[in-house]
C-alpha cells in the first residue's frame, strides 16, 4: 500500500472517530423508526427534546468542567436547589412573592456563589474536584430541603411555565432555550480565546501557565459556568410546575455520560458542543424508544452503562494509537 493511500485511510479514519457520535445517533434514528411506528410523529419528537432540554444545558456545562481536566459531581443537586429556591420566592401563597427578575437574579446568585467556592477549592486551594463537587452535592441538596421542607412548592408564574407547556410554532420554549444555550457553548469553544484557554488547560495546565496565563481563574470560572447552567436547568426541569427537592437525581451521571459519549476525555482537552449534544440525544432516543416498546425502565440503566463502557475504550483505543 502506497504512502498516499495510507495517509487517505489514515485520514478517513480520523473523520470517521471525529463524527462517530453523529454516526450513531443516525443510526439509532434508523433502527428506532423501525422498531416504533410512533416513533417519527411529531408529538413523539417533541417530546423527546422537552425531555432532555434540561440535560443539554447542564451537560454543555459539564463539559466545560470536562475539558480543563475537572469533574462537577454537584450539577444535579444544585439543580434542585435552585428549583426549590426560585420557587419559593415566586411564590404566590405567600404575603409578598418576589418579583420574577430579581428571583431568578438571586436564584443565578447564589448559584454563583456555589460554584465559586467549589471551583475556588479546585483551583486555588489544589483540591480534588471529585472529592469537591461530591461535598457540594450533598450539602445542595441539603439546602434545597431545608427550604422546602420536603415539600412540593407550586409554580404559578405563567412566564415560568411557558418553557414547560407552551411552544413556538410547535417547538417548545424549553427546547428553543437549550438551543440557543449550544449554539453560544459552541461558539465559545470554537472562537474564542476563553473557549481555546480552556481546553489547553486539560491539555497541559503547565505550559498554559507558563505561558503566562492565570490558569487558576480559568479553572474557577468553569464551575460558575456550570452553576450557572444548573440554575436554567433546575427551572426547566421542573415540568409538572413544582419546585421539588427531589428533581434531578441522576442528573450529573447523565451529564457527565452524555459528554463520555460525545467523546469528551475526563483527563481533560478534548470534546466539542455538537458531539455533547449528540451524547444526550442518544441517551435519550434509547429511553424513548424504550418507553414506545413498553420495556420496563430498569434495562435502560444497564444498557447505559454498557455505552458508557464502549465509549471509555474507544478512547483508551485512541489514546494507545
Amino acid at each position: 500500500m502506497s504512502e498516499h493511500t495510507k495517509t487517505g485511510t489514515q485520514n478517513a479514519v480520523d473523520v470517521l472517530r471525529k463524527f462517530l457520535p453523529v454516526a450513531v445517533f443516525a443510526i439509532l434514528v434508523i433502527i428506532s423508526s423501525f422498531l416504533s411506528q410512533n416513533f417519527l410523529t411529531s408529538p413523539n419528537i417533541f417530546n423527546l427534546l422537552r425531555q432532555n432540554s434540561a440535560t443539554t444545558i447542564v451537560s454543555l456545562g459539564m463539559l466545560m468542567v470536562i475539558l480543563t481536566g475537572g469533574i462537577d459531581l454537584s450539577v444535579g443537586s444544585l439543580a434542585a436547589f435552585s428549583s426549590v429556591l426560585f420557587a419559593t420566592l415566586i411564590d404566590t401563597r405567600g404575603n409578598d412573592p418576589v418579583p420574577l427578575g430579581l428571583a431568578l437574579a438571586f436564584t443565578l446568585a447564589c448559584s454563583l456563589a456555589f460554584g465559586a467556592l467549589t471551583g475556588y477549592l479546585v483551583a486555588f486551594q489544589r483540591m480534588a474536584p471529585f472529592v469537591v463537587t461530591l461535598a457540594s452535592m450533598t450539602a445542595a441538596r441539603g439546602v434545597a430541603y431545608m427550604i422546602s421542607h420536603a415539600k412540593t412548592i407550586p409554580i404559578a408564574n405563567e412566564l415560568v411555565n411557558i418553557f414547560n407547556k407552551r411552544s413556538f410554532q410547535g417547538v417548545p420554549y424549553s427546547v428553543l432555550l437549550a438551543l440557543i444555550i449550544f449554539v453560544l457553548v459552541a461558539l465559545l469553544l470554537k472562537y474564542t480565546c476563553y473557549g481555546r484557554f480552556i481546553q489547553a488547560i486539560g491539555s497541559n495546565e503547565t505550559a498554559v501557565r507558563l505561558s503566562g496565563i492565570r490558569t487558576s481563574y480559568y479553572t474557577m470560572s468553569v464551575y460558575m459556568v456550570s452553576a450557572v447552567m444548573c440554575t436554567f436547568g433546575g427551572i426547566i426541569e421542573s415540568r409538572t410546575g413544582v419546585g421539588d427537592a427531589r428533581v434531578c437525581q441522576g442528573l450529573e451521571l447523565d451529564a457527565i455520560a452524555a459528554c463520555v459519549i460525545g467523546g469528551a476525555s475526563l483527563s481533560g482537552g478534548k470534546g466539542a458542543a455538537v458531539n455533547t449534544l449528540m451524547g444526550v440525544l442518544i441517551l435519550g432516543l434509547i429511553g424513548n424508544i424504550m418507553a414506545l416498546m413498553k420495556v420496563a425502565p430498569y434495562p435502560q440503566q444497564v444498557i447505559k452503562g454498557l455505552i458508557i463502557i464502549a465509549a471509555v475504550l474507544l478512547q483508551g483505543r485512541d489514546k494507545k494509537r
